[in-house]
């Protein structure tokens, strides 16, 4: 008689593609991108890499699927009503929070190039600013800035906080140090520079971002023939 399988254990069997996901996040959350490894993960999960390699090809696919996982996430929690522009200003905001409580995503984001993080993104973008009205013709170039401020600012932001945490500086009192070097540069050669050295000691990161996307939505409200009006009026 042909001896049975033996069938998986209970440990075994409650292994999902759900669980190493979730388990990833908090390993990159804690660690970086370097701290996950299959043998990382494989401990944290009581499980062998075997198991793991059957939900998830390698390492790459993993931070895809990651940051895919943080996103859906995110979108998910954005405002149901609201003007195209609320929803648009709320979706940057969950981005901004996002990259900063998950700092390992913004290059994962970039490097995921055409794959469902990013799409995600500009897929969300897109359609509020076809909500705007926004002119067939300038629809691209509209998405890609919004969608390049909001990972270029998100990201660099969660970049200067896992440097600071990894260094063990105080924002406040690197800030005030910067400000002290920016009030003693050469008022010729940096006269903006030293304008806003107090700024910088008491500036809010989030505050700023969301400035940086208000100025760009008026940007998009702002009808054509106005700018070219104002344009015309400088150039007399």
């Amino acid at each position: 008689m042909a001896k049975k399988s033996p069938r998986p254990s209970r440990r075994e069997e409650s292994l999902s593609r759900e669980r190493i996901v979730d388990a990833s996040i908090e390993l990159l959350d804690s660690s970086g991108e370097d701290g996950l490894t299959f043998r990382a993960l494989s401990e944290r999960l009581a499980t062998g890499p075997g198991a793991i390699y059957w939900h998830i090809a390698n390492k790459g696919e993993l931070l895809t699927v990651a940051c895919d996982v943080v996103i859906a996430r995110t979108l998910q929690s954005e405002l149901a009503g609201g003007t195209p522009k609320a929803k648009l200003r709320s979706l940057a905001l969950g981005m901004f929070d996002a990259l900063d409580a998950h700092p390992w995503m913004g290059s994962v984001l970039i490097r995921a190039e055409l794959q469902s993080p990013m799409v995600r993104v500009v897929e969300r973008i897109g359609q509020q600013i076809l909500a705007m009205g926004v002119p067939a013709q300038e629809q691209w170039t509209t998405v890609g800035a919004l969608f390049s401020y909001i990972v270029g600012v998100g990201g660099q932001n969660a970049a200067n906080g896992q440097f600071a945490r990894a260094h063990g500086l105080d924002r406040g009192d690197f800030l005030e140090a910067m400000a002290k070097i920016w009030s003693k540069l050469d008022p010729e050669a940096y006269p903006f520079v030293r304008s806003v050295a107090g700024q910088l000691r008491v500036h809010d990161d989030r505050e700023d971002f969301l400035a940086g996307i208000d100025l760009i939505l008026r940007g998009i409200e702002s009808p054509p023939s106005r700018a070219q009006t104002g344009l015309a009026s400088q150039e007399d």
